[in-house]
């Protein structure tokens, strides 16, 4: 969208009526020009309610990212800088190459909608603008890859951790990237590295949390989905899950850095949705193993006992399934 369909769209977020006058008064374009933002906003998905006399509003309040709301609640608590769009093809593509031109530790992107939004096997990422928590941290480390075992499922331990200080009880992780509520994706992490093993290391954590899906959106999907609003039953304020989110990553990111993932194993275990479980791995090269899921060790691998024993699995492209009727995920 055009950015001033992004400035409709935060008048639109209090969810109450706006006339095309006044809009086009408050924003200086043309009556002609906020029709065509609106079009807009209705192409990407967004329902708007259009009454004549009284003008136009969203079906439901949204909650837009404010970059002062964020400078106040995380100015004395992280090292976190934080830069705000609206739109990008992905947090993580444009973070990777701010940090080979040298970006400062701690920079993070957030971004109202992602046009190309990924995650993990490069799978696409879906949701509507301000429907998701999309945003990437970059982290740099002195240690270099070599120290980087189990980042991955660090990360989803402060997401859990948000989760429950959000009212969200009954989330779980799935290894190696994934967060689910009751057998449905609600978040996943991405994480890409520049560097090499001996030396510095810069890390690119994306995190994506479905905090409300449109029935579109589910029907592409191609899992079982949930969000945020959906489970808590009201309207999130985007701005304070984004601010405790950065505050449990930066506890688990400081821990991780100065101990490994062993610490946060247990941790990470207690919150495992296949722990104990049958589970079916499909391999990179498109063999299956099938086994029960005995937790992961302390460089993140996944642990399976199998008919050979109890064997690790890295993530790599490995894909798991449970095959248990109880939670097939």
């Amino acid at each position: 969208m055009k950015p001033l369909a992004y400035t409709l769209l935060r008048h639109f977020a209090d969810g109450a009526f706006h006339s095309g006058e006044a809009l086009a008064r408050s924003v200086g374009a043309s009556r002609a020009s906020v029709w065509n933002a609106v079009e807009e906003i209705e192409a990407a998905g967004l329902a708007v309610f259009r009454i004549r006399g009284r003008g136009y509003r969203l079906a439901a309040p949204l909650s837009m990212l404010n970059g002062g709301e964020l400078a106040t609640s995380l100015a004395k608590t992280t090292p976190f800088k934080i830069e705000l769009m609206d739109e990008v093809d992905s947090t993580n593509t444009l973070l990777l190459a701010r940090a080979r031109e040298g970006a400062p530790h701690a920079t993070v992107i957030a971004a109202e909608w992602q046009r190309a939004g990924r995650g993990r096997m490069q799978r696409r990422w879906h949701a509507l603008p301000a429907g998701s928590l999309t945003f990437s941290v970059l982290w740099r480390l002195a240690r270099g890859a070599a120290s980087l075992a189990g980042l991955s499922l660090a990360v989803g331990v402060a997401l859990i951790r948000t989760l429950g200080a959000l009212g969200i009880n009954g989330a779980g992780l799935k290894w190696p990237n994934d967060v689910l509520w009751q057998g449905r994706k609600l978040a996943g992490i991405l994480i890409e590295m520049q560097g090499d093993a001996l030396g510095p290391a810069a890390v690119v954590i994306g995190i994506g949390v479905n905090v409300r899906l449109s029935e579109a959106a589910r029907d592409i999907i191609d899992q079982p989905v949930t969000d945020v609003e959906g489970i808590v039953e009201r309207v999130v304020d985007r701005n304070q899950l984004l601010a405790m989110l950065l505050g449990e990553l930066h506890a688990v990111l400081m821990t991780f850095e100065q101990k490994g993932f062993a610490v946060l194993r247990d941790e990470w275990q207690r919150n495992h949705v296949h722990q104990g479980r049958s589970v079916r791995l499909t391999l990179p090269d498109g063999q299956r193993a099938n086994g029960v899921a005995r937790g992961v060790a302390i460089d993140g691998a996944l642990m399976v006992e199998t008919a050979r024993g109890v064997q690790p699995f890295h993530s790599g492209e490995v894909s798991v399934r449970a095959t248990d009727a109880s939670e097939r995920v």
